[in-house]
């Protein structure tokens, strides 16, 4: 068999019975996986817990470098081909064009691949790199450290911003441009099926219909389920810490498991209806909603003070992004806090590559590569550090001038008690003195938790549903309802595991085996692209 013209997957699904649709041994294999995974952390939550965090205290002190270097590696990847003479080969047929306007596109992209993340740690995170208590056992902010800006004054500020957008900007993007660029280009121009195993093809050759494939394919699962019940975790803690500012709801567990029931219900709905009606409608209003509580942070803000420090801040981010990137700690209090916050985000994202790319891939029908590249990790940098900047900025900005001096306004105290999820209301809090405005704001903020984790989520669900179907686009619905089900109980077992610290154990591992197939993804795409004789670039404008 050959990726040449046209092949036939010889993988055949069932036809009659429960499994019609899916492969059946693939599809029992993944339920049993996560049936195994909440089993265990139900009959010993304290137990389950403590494995966790030594398996992701020994993943961050042994392999944690791996993960710096494999991301490192993607980045340079989507850099070479975007500028390679491939950029113009079309990700389908040469006469084929894409399904969805550029609008809807970059609105589900952006939804799939950010949404409650931003919103969790868009000022949570800079205020933990602007505080210098070292509260946790290492250091807030090992760059500002270094860099010599060890006051709570704006050059600490600035560097504060500079860390957070590393860790969401091009880094983090390109290893869902490397997925699911291989995914399209192997799945609608080489006609694979539109699973993970196929941008192996190059690699192992017909070896992706067999055992080897089928390996790769649950790996996909596993990153996917725990990734997106990573996001789902820490949604609904921050939902119940909205709703507590809200209508005076305690944020306890029981509310918890309640929201992710609810919210994973609606996931599940939206995944049912397919990519064209719920996903498509949900993501854009997402955008208009975001848009609205951006203006909010512009508006009463000090525009001025944010304009510079946005050009500052942008700035110090791009003259830094290499050696940031490449860095490795040596020390060990370097080391905890390398591996708390990069680590845990560069596993994050590892484990979401799988269900983003793929989703990506999905909707990138007929996208030249240089298209989308672009669309998939500049467009979306870019507006997240404007998200990042207007959010964090307004907070650093109130710790800066607040009337008690530096460091007093209450947010900072918020992140030193480790109450990340409330930073976000308390800055709302204090932005105005409009009690309706404040409560409005909030209320879309918590709205907007629930609408991110759906598109997520139902995203996250589709694709599940897609590769075990061996890539059919509309794969069984009764199947998408089981997998939305599936991962609203992992994302509870973990919260009954010790919340936050399970969530990032959980993202962190479930990233080590997904990664090292990313790297040989990567390999083998520019090995098809410089090779294969029909990627040659495609007729018609970029």
């Amino acid at each position: 068999m050959t990726v040449e013209g046209t092949p036939v997957n010889p993988i055949s699904v069932a036809k009659s019975g429960f499994w019609a649709g899916l492969h059946p041994g693939m599809a029992m294999g993944s339920l049993g996986m996560v049936l195994v995974f909440v089993a265990f952390t139900v009959v010993d939550v304290e137990g389950a817990g403590a494995v966790f965090a030594a398996v992701r205290s020994w993943i961050e002190s042994t392999l944690g470098w791996s993960y710096i270097l494999a991301i490192c590696v993607m980045l340079v990847a989507c850099l070479y081909i975007m500028c390679s003479r491939h950029g113009k080969v079309r990700l389908g047929d040469d006469d084929g064009r894409p399904e969805f306007s550029t609008f809807s596109w970059l609105a589900m992209l952006f939804s799939a691949g950010l949404g409650i993340g931003l919103l969790f740690f868009s000022i949570s995170e800079p205020m933990f790199y602007f505080d210098n208590s070292a509260a946790f056992g290492y250091p807030n902010n090992p760059h500002a450290d270094m860099a010599g800006a060890v006051d709570l004054d704006e050059a600490r500020a600035a560097d504060a911003m500079r860390v957070t957008y590393f860790h969401w900007g091009f880094h983090a993007w390109s290893v869902y441009v490397v997925v699911g660029l291989c995914l399209a280009y192997f799945g609608f121009r080489k006609k694979l099926p539109l699973t993970l195993r196929s941008a192996l093809y190059p690699i192992i050759g017909d070896r992706i219909y067999g055992p080897v494939g089928h390996g790769v394919d649950l790996l996909a699962v596993f990153g996917t389920v725990f990734g997106v019940a990573t996001s789902l975790g820490l949604g609904v803690k921050q939902m119940a810490a909205g709703l507590d500012t809200l209508f005076g709801v305690v944020p306890d567990l029981a509310v918890q498991i309640t929201l992710i029931v609810v919210i994973s219900a609606a996931a599940t709905l939206s995944a049912v209806s397919g990519v064209a009606r719920g996903i498509r409608i949900i993501s854009e209003w997402n955008i208009y909603l975001s848009i609205v509580l951006l203006a909010f942070f512009l508006c009463f803000g000090p525009i001025e003070w944010l304009l510079g420090f946005f050009v500052t801040t942008v700035g110090d981010y791009l003259l830094n992004l290499v050696p940031m990137g490449l860095w490795v700690a040596a020390e060990a209090p370097d080391a905890a806090w390398q591996g708390g916050w990069t680590v845990f985000y560069w596993g994050w994202w590892i484990a979401w590559a799988p269900f983003v790319g793929m989703f990506i891939a999905r909707i990138s029908r007929g996208r030249t590569i240089r298209e989308f590249t672009i669309g998939t990790m500049f467009v979306p940098t870019v507006v997240g550090i404007v998200w990042l900047c207007l959010f964090g900025g307004n907070a650093l900005y109130m710790e800066l001038n607040a009337a008690g001096g530096v460091g007093t306004a209450g947010i900072l105290d918020l992140v030193r008690d480790w109450q990340l999820e409330a930073a976000l209301y308390g800055t709302i809090e204090r932005m105005t003195d409009l009690s309706w405005l404040v409560w409005s704001m909030s209320a879309l903020a918590t709205f907007l938790l629930a609408t991110w984790f759906i598109t997520s989520s139902d995203s996250g669900t589709l694709v599940i549903a897609t590769m075990l179907s061996m890539g059919d686009d509309h794969p069984p619905r009764r199947f998408r309802v089981v997998w939305g089900a599936a991962i609203g109980t992992v994302a509870a077992a973990l919260l009954l595991a010790d919340g936050l610290q399970a969530l990032q154990a959980a993202s962190i591992a479930a990233a080590l085996p997904v990664c090292i197939v990313l790297l040989a993804m990567t390999a083998g795409v520019i090995t098809s692209l410089n090779r294969d004789s029909s990627a040659v670039p495609a007729t018609g404008t970029d």
